[in-house]
């Protein structure tokens, strides 16, 4: 089973682009997450017979938005948060924009595992979101998987607007305490390591190089000088079926690459 997570920064701009159908072609994944589709439905030509899709779009049109395109029909599928999570954590921050109507994420169940796609919220340059993304989007995300965790292994993909350590982004130093690399945000990332979740990217492969986000300015992307802020994480209990994990810096369409595992079925 191969399980895909893009941002793909609009997926009207991609399929305008001609680049999305042709990556489907070539890669072929059973489950693909999507982030920041900034769509709804109805605004999106796209036909994919082979697929179940799930959207989960932001109530401001044209923003954030998560979907997931799935071969095998899940037992369900579930957008958002649980509404008992508003009374512990704040989603909305000082302006008051409000993280949970931006379609941030989606759950499917399937009959071994959860797959859940995040797009989690930016920290914004002047950092206007860091106590939003510390003190609630995280812990609440964290907890919101160790929920699903108590019945079935969980699978957690997309873009977590961090970097998790210093190899994850090629200039550390003049980054550090700016947005994608506070320690506040790799904290959050830390957290969901220390509770267990994986980084099915680092099972495979060290050191520094392999990015899945660059800057439009200086050429950026040619030069490979970028973050890896998308991730799939998984549950302790799934490690085994992990048969590899890749970033894929040659599919074009957004400034964010695709990131993939291949899952052994589980028994």
């Amino acid at each position: 089973m191969k399980i895909y997570s893009w941002n793909v920064n609009g997926i009207r701009a991609v399929l305008k682009k001609g680049l999305f159908q042709p990556f489907l072609a070539e890669h072929q994944p059973d489950i693909l997450c999507l982030q920041e589709t900034k769509a709804e439905r109805n605004q999106v030509e796209i036909d994919l017979p082979d697929y179940h899709e799930y959207w989960n779009s932001a109530v401001k049109k044209g923003y954030s938005g998560t979907a997931i395109f799935s071969r095998t029909e899940p037992l369900q599928v579930t957008n958002g948060l649980p509404d008992s999570f508003a009374s512990r954590f704040t989603f909305a921050d000082e302006l008051q924009r409000d993280s949970a109507e931006e379609g941030r994420v989606i759950t499917a169940e399937y009959e071994k595992f959860y797959v859940v796609t995040v797009y989690t919220p930016n920290a914004k340059e002047d950092l206007s979101r860091l106590p939003l993304r510390f003190e609630h989007w995280d812990p609440a995300f964290l907890a919101y998987c160790k929920l699903l965790e108590k019945k079935k292994p969980v699978i957690f993909c997309g873009d977590l607007n961090v970097a998790h350590t210093e190899l994850d982004l090629a200039n550390p130093k003049p980054n550090r305490g700016k947005k994608g690399f506070t320690d506040e945000e790799r904290k959050g990332f830390q957290n969901f390591v220390d509770a267990g979740f994986i980084d099915t990217f680092r099972l495979f492969t060290e050191g520094n190089g392999h990015y899945s986000w660059w800057s439009h300015f200086a050429n950026s992307r040619a030069r490979n000088v970028g973050w890896r802020i998308d991730y799939v994480l998984a549950s302790p209990k799934l490690r085994s079926l992990v048969k590899a994990a890749n970033i894929h810096p040659d599919v074009m369409g957004s400034d964010h690459c695709p990131v993939s595992i291949e899952l052994a079925q589980p028994k």
